[in-house]
This record gives structure tokens, C-alpha cells and sequence, in this order.
């Protein structure tokens, strides 16, 4: 499904799927994820990708509460199950792994023994609306969107920062449908995807460190955007939910490349691989509605959100 003669296309590969003993039967999950208009049982649906040190794979099951440990070679280990509804997931250089929750809110995650807590209920004394996705920076700030039902109708969508001293900010409260979110790659902006918009805005920051002059980086054709990778020339990988594509745009908001699921066509997120193909050049994609993850070999290595070295 091509929306225009792209300059490059980029084939995926299956790296490994969802084994058939962690999938669960069709109609018993508490939540359906909706897409669109329509709610749809599934037997899992994977989001929030992000690798650790040791090369090993995190990702969340939204609908059965359930965190995923993936090898380098494809092997799958169950990290954590509860009653939540995990979106997002980072990993902290310390190890911890934290977790966008929409039904508790900011929660961590504790490898070794399994055990998840809520850190962060809300903001001034009230509930967050619904926790989608997050990103780190080097100094250990991290950075997550709020989403909830917001949209069009409600453009109240919100993006906090919480430092790495415990300090919550609402950096920005008039987003419709705040989703994916990821940092430049000298840290001086923040892009988040805004799905019921069907763009890519980019909030840069000013000399007090405060979200100044929101704007649109790109608009996107059809479906809203969903998960976002940056690489480390600044380039902008964008999943792109029902169309089978990640776009990848350049600095200036150009299109380089299309990539292709080989799949199915809910692409929702990915990650660039620490440990996945030769100099952090390979972009594992989700597509949820299989239970697959993809990969992709990309031009350029992914920005990680610590050193790796």
C-alpha cells in the first residue's frame, strides 16, 4: 500500500512471534483493543518495545496485563503478569523498567523478582487520564504522554516530564491524542505522535526547559500515528497502524523511505535492536494483530537513550 513513488522501500523479515502456549483464547480478555470504530478480541496485542543491556527484548501485552522477555535469539519468557493495562515501556540505565500504565499510571518494574508498583497515580491530586508511551534522556529525565480518550473533541492530551530528581511537570495539556514520543537527537525538542490529529508534532524546548512554539513536523495520510524511533542523525521512524508501514522522515520533515510489514498491518511501534544486526542498524517492529515482531535494516543506527559502552 504505497501513497506515493518513495525514494527507498525497506522489505521486514520475522524475527519471532508470540509462542502459541502465551497466547490466550480469543473473547476471554477483560479489555479489547479498539482500533478505529471497531473493538476486536484478540489473543494478545503487543506494544511498547525497548531493549535492555544484555540485548534482551521487553515488550507489553495491553489486553492480559503481561510483560515479555525475548532473547537475542527469539526465545520468549513471561517478565510479569497483573491487572493493568500496560502501553508503554523504558528501560532505565539502573535497570528498573518503567511502564505507562493506563489503568494505574506510572508504574516500575523490577526484573529480577517480577514484582510491579505503581510509582505515580497523577498529577495534582487527580488521576492521569491514560498512560500511552515514554522516553528517557541521557540525564535520566523521563518523559511520557497522557492520552486517555482525548482527540479532536477533547484536545486535552498531556505530556509530563518527571526528573531524575522527582519532580512532576505537565509540560503541555492541548494535545488530541498524545501517543508515541521520543527526544531530538541533541535533546532540545521532544516529537510526539498525535493519532487523531494524524500528524507528528515537535515541541521544542526554551532556555527554562519549557515546551515553546508547538508545531506540526509532519502530516500523515490516513490513520493516525502511533509508536516512534529516532536514529542518530535525526531521521524519524514512524509507525503507522492499518497501512503495514513505518515512514521514516528526515530532518526536515522529508519522507526517505517506506518500510513494509511482511506481516499484517497493525505496525504500532518499534525499537533499534542494541544487540540486533551490525552497529544498532536494525529496527524490530511490531505488528500486533499477528503477535510478530519484525525487523528491518536501516540505513542509519538508532539514538539510544543512554551509552551503551
Amino acid at each position: 500500500m504505497l501513497f506515493f513513488d518513495p525514494p527507498n522501500l525497506i522489505e521486514t523479515t520475522l524475527f519471532s512471534s508470540v509462542p502459541d502456549h502465551f497466547r490466550k483464547p480469543k473473547g476471554t480478555m477483560s479489555n479489547s483493543v479498539g482500533v478505529g470504530k471497531k473493538k476486536e478480541s484478540r489473543d494478545c496485542f503487543l506494544e511498547g518495545p525497548s531493549f535492555d543491556r544484555a540485548g534482551n527484548l521487553y515488550v507489553v501485552d495491553i489486553p492480559f496485563g503481561r510483560i515479555f522477555k525475548i532473547s537475542p535469539a527469539g526465545a520468549w519468557s513471561l517478565a510479569c503478569e497483573y491487572d493493568g493495562e500496560p502501553n508503554g515501556l523504558k528501560i532505565h540505565k539502573d535497570g528498573r523498567i518503567f511502564v505507562a500504565d493506563r489503568k494505574h499510571g506510572l508504574m516500575v518494574l523490577d526484573a529480577p523478582s517480577g514484582k510491579i508498583e505503581t510509582l505515580i497515580e497523577g498529577a495534582s491530586k487527580e488521576r492521569f487520564k491514560g498512560l500511552n508511551d515514554l522516553v528517557f534522556a541521557s540525564n535520566g529525565d523521563l518523559y511520557f504522554t497522557d492520552q486517555g480518550q482525548t482527540g479532536l473533541h477533547d484536545p486535552s492530551g498531556r505530556v509530563f516530564r518527571y526528573s531524575a530528581d522527582g519532580k512532576l511537570d505537565c509540560l503541555i495539556d492541548t494535545v488530541p491524542s498524545p501517543n508515541g514520543i521520543v527526544m531530538s537527537p541533541k535533546e532540545k525538542a521532544l516529537y510526539v505522535a498525535v493519532t487523531r490529529a494524524n500528524a507528528i508534532w515537535v515541541m521544542p524546548f526554551d532556555e527554562d526547559d519549557k515546551v515553546s512554539k508547538a508545531g506540526i513536523f509532519v502530516q500523515l495520510p490516513s490513520a493516525g500515528p502511533d509508536g516512534l524511533a529516532m536514529d542518530e542523525k535525526g531521521n524519524l521512524a514512524v509507525a503507522h497502524p492499518g497501512t503495514g508501514l513505518v515512514w521514516l522522515y528526515d530532518r526536515r520533515g522529508a519522507p526517505v523511505c517506506q518500510i513494509t510489514s511482511c506481516k499484517g498491518s497493525m505496525t504500532v511501534n518499534m525499537a533499534y535492536g542494541v544487540n540486533g544486526g551490525a552497529d544498532n542498524k536494525t529496527l524490530y517492529i511490531l505488528e500486533s494483530r499477528s503477535g510478530s515482531i519484525l525487523t528491518a535494516q536501516m540505513p542509519v543506527a538508532g539514538k539510544p537513550m543512554y551509552s551503551h559502552q
